[in-house]
């Protein structure tokens, strides 16, 4: 047996406390390599007749990806406390790990084993309830709707009269979002992502000016007050968009260091290498990324923490959001997130606080900072798989399998998933076009579990290229909209409603295809019912044999038709959403 490969620690998605007092624990063994996974548990302080007394129980193997097999156990320790450790075996060998190391004999001495010290059910990691039965639209205020032709910006243009550009300004507001409440009420939407609305320069406001005022191409407090209210009256959530990582080139303070130098009070509130300040050739002081406009804030001045805790709260105490998205989240220092979340969550505990990482996030996923992270690596493989066939469908699940085990599942349940954005290519352009393959994407991202998000206008097949060519307005002209793809994912979101297996409950696994396959599915399952979603990324028809619990009564969620045979046909670049119940 390879014994490299085999990784466990105490801590994380490896092994964690659920809110039921139970112990989730994990580990990864080499791809193929181990037969069975068991593992040695009990108390550390349960002896009798000098031996320690123990039990074993047999793991479940929940995925495999390109290197590792991932087995989990879900334990609960009837003191609270808990030693343990694995037996490993390919079939010939048996090996024995734990804390401290391999051993080819069961290990009596408890020091040998991992520990778990205490359940402390305070230290679990606890999202807001509301988030996982949640259906994002992300609103990019200034292309939306334009309901207020009074506070256009000098030079705003006829709305959609041209593509969009890095300095265009066509109008939209906050009244425009309020006028259209009821499109996305019928849409299915329960929760609104707000990319910045506070004063700033550009069009899409992450260069912000004043944070704690709304910026007036936008409205007024009062409007979004009514706004906030009209969401709530409908079922919506309401998230703003909080750049605390960098301010704008035009914050008056950042002035104020611009006019002063080492005599501005506010220098230390910026990361400056020397003065006088310089834009060219290259600035003088951190930005985010190399963009001048974009000073970088030094959140461990504590004028700084100070001034952008109050905003934090403020907004929430003020206008009664339910969520703050953080930008450039990962550049900023823990101790400020930890006293970010602190500070927001003493006013609304069920806040729900999202950071924008584009990469493995735990650090910020233990329960202290964040409650979820833009699953960007979710994104990828959607887009590999579907829009650029870059991956295989046998690539794909190996993919999302690693993707599904870096993180504990209650973190999974509320990872805002999502296919684009304000900061990416639409998804009718990733995909060429190809309409077959965006009620693909869409089928996915609505079956699967996490908190999904549609960019608006995708629904209605707005295209366009990279940033920023992806913020195009809205389209309100029914003849110019997709009907056929607004449709398909209405349908979509209401099943999500319907059937809450294909959301978050029940216990997630794809199948193993065959090499070459061009299908792939994955099962989500209670005792009491299972529900199939099924994939065909082939250009002709191609036939899927169905698992035994599928064989006989099932019934497919899309057409509501019954299945009697044990295989299924799928049309080209189609699906099937099949249930079945053992009631």
């Amino acid at each position: 047996m390879n014994k490299s490969p085999v990784i466990h620690r105490p801590v994380d998605n490896y092994a964690y406390v659920c809110i039921d007092g139970s112990v989730n624990i994990m580990i990864q063994t080499q791809k193929g390599d181990c037969e069975t996974a068991q593992i040695i548990y009990g108390d550390p302080y349960n002896w009798s007749n000098k031996k320690w007394q123990n039990q074993n129980l047999k793991m479940k193997k929940t995925g495999t990806d390109q290197f590792f097999d991932y087995w989990q156990v879900v334990i609960k320790p009837p003191y609270r406390r808990l030693r343990y450790g694995f037996e490993l075996s390919d079939g010939e060998e048996k090996v024995y790990f734990g804390e401290g190391g391999f051993s080819e004999q069961e290990p009596k001495d408890t020091a040998f084993y991992f520990a778990v010290p205490f359940v402390h059910t305070s230290d679990t990691f606890q999202a807001p309830e509301w988030v996982k039965d949640t259906v994002w639209y992300q609103i990019f205020p200034e292309r939306f709707a334009n309901g207020n032709i009074e506070n256009d910006p000098k030079g705003t243009l006829e709305w959609g009269s041209r593509e969009p550009k890095a300095d265009n300004f066509f109008g939209g507001d906050l009244q425009g979002v309020i006028d259209h409440i009821s499109y996305l009420k019928e849409l299915g939407i329960t929760g609104i992502y707000f990319t910045p609305i506070f004063t700033a320069y550009s069009n899409h406001k992450y260069d912000t000016i004043d944070y704690l005022e709304i910026d007036p191409q936008f409205g007024d407090k009062e409007t979004l007050k009514q706004l906030v209210q009209v969401c709530h009256d409908n079922g919506i959530k309401v998230m703003l968009d909080a750049v605390f990582n960098h301010s704008g080139f035009y914050f008056p303070q950042f002035q104020d260091v611009i006019e002063k130098g080492k005599a501005s009070k506010y220098k230390d509130w910026f990361h400056i290498r020397d003065f006088p300040l310089s834009t060219e050739p290259m600035p003088n002081y951190d930005t985010f990324a190399f963009t001048p406009f974009m000073p970088k804030l030094n959140t461990q001045n504590e004028e700084v923490k100070d001034y952008l805790l109050r905003v934090g709260r403020y907004w929430v105490e003020e206008f009664d959001i339910d969520g703050w998205r953080l930008d450039v989240a990962n550049e900023v220092d823990h101790t400020f997130w930890k006293d970010f979340h602190s500070a927001v969550k003493g006013i609304k505990p069920d806040l729900y606080i999202l950071g924008e990482i584009w990469h493995d996030a735990m650090p910020w996923l233990r329960g202290d900072q964040f409650d979820a992270v833009m699953n960007y690596p979710f994104t990828r493989n959607i887009l590999d798989l579907f829009a650029k066939e870059t991956i295989d469908c046998n690539h794909f699940v190996e993919n999302m399998t690693s993707v599904i085990h870096k993180y504990p599942s209650p973190i999974n349940a509320n990872a805002f998933n999502l296919v684009g954005s304000h900061d990416t290519p639409r998804v009718l352009h990733e995909c060429a076009g190809d309409k077959q393959k965006v009620r693909q994407i869409f089928t996915f991202l609505l079956t699967f579990i996490g908190t999904p998000c549609i960019y608006y206008g995708d629904e209605i097949g707005i295209d366009g290229g990279k940033d920023p060519g992806c913020r195009k307005c809205m389209i309100w002209e029914s003849d110019k909209q997709d009907q056929h793809l607004l449709e398909h994912i209405k349908k979509l979101i209401a099943l999500r409603k319907k059937q809450p297996l294909l959301a978050n409950e029940g216990n997630l696994r794809f199948l193993s295809g065959e090499p070459n396959s061009n299908c792939f599915a994955f099962i989500k399952e209670t005792e009491e019912t299972k529900v199939l979603v099924i994939f065909n990324l082939a250009e002709k028809v191609e036939s899927f044999p169905l698992p035994e619990p599928f064989r006989g009564q099932t019934i497919d969620l899309w057409t509501g038709n019954k299945l009697h045979d044990e295989i299924v046909d799928l049309r080209a670049k189609g699906f099937a959403i099949l249930e079945v119940s053992n009631k």
